[in-house]
């Protein structure tokens, strides 16, 4: 094997076309690399943005505000049913629930409670035809 001459492993200097080539590669990604780190800054912006400090007063759907709870961590509070009601299911949909209640007679009914009044709003009966 013959071994390379000196003049071999130096460089040798590109033709013009694709020293222009190189270029526009070379400017493309340095273009798409600070593009890349721009999203990623605005990501970043956005996280930090929502982890923010909450506020004092939770916000549970529409434009009512709901107090934010005690301490303790806990919304407490009653909610009266008829006498030998049994609660079926419930469900929550921004600041209401429903509730879906075997009434004592056999009947049932469902209760629509709201938490920001802190009352009973609503009562159907189901019955079938």
């Amino acid at each position: 094997m013959a071994r390379p001459t000196i003049d071999d492993n130096e460089e040798k200097p590109l033709d013009p076309a694709v020293e222009k080539v190189r270029r526009k590669l070379v400017r493309f990604v340095a273009i798409n690399l600070g593009l890349l780190f721009l999203a990623l800054m605005a990501v970043l912006a956005a996280i930090v943005y929502k982890t923010g400090a909450p506020s004092e007063v939770a916000t549970v759907g529409g434009n009512e505000a709901v107090p934010a709870p005690a301490e303790s961590g806990v919304i407490a509070g009653e909610i009266m049913l008829p006498a030998g009601a049994r609660l079926v299911s419930h469900s929550l949909s921004e600041n209401r629930i429903t509730l879906d209640a075997e009434l004592a007679g056999g009947g049932r009914a469902i209760f629509l409670y709201d938490i920001a009044e802190k009352r009973v709003i609503g009562r159907f009966d189901l019955k079938s035809e």
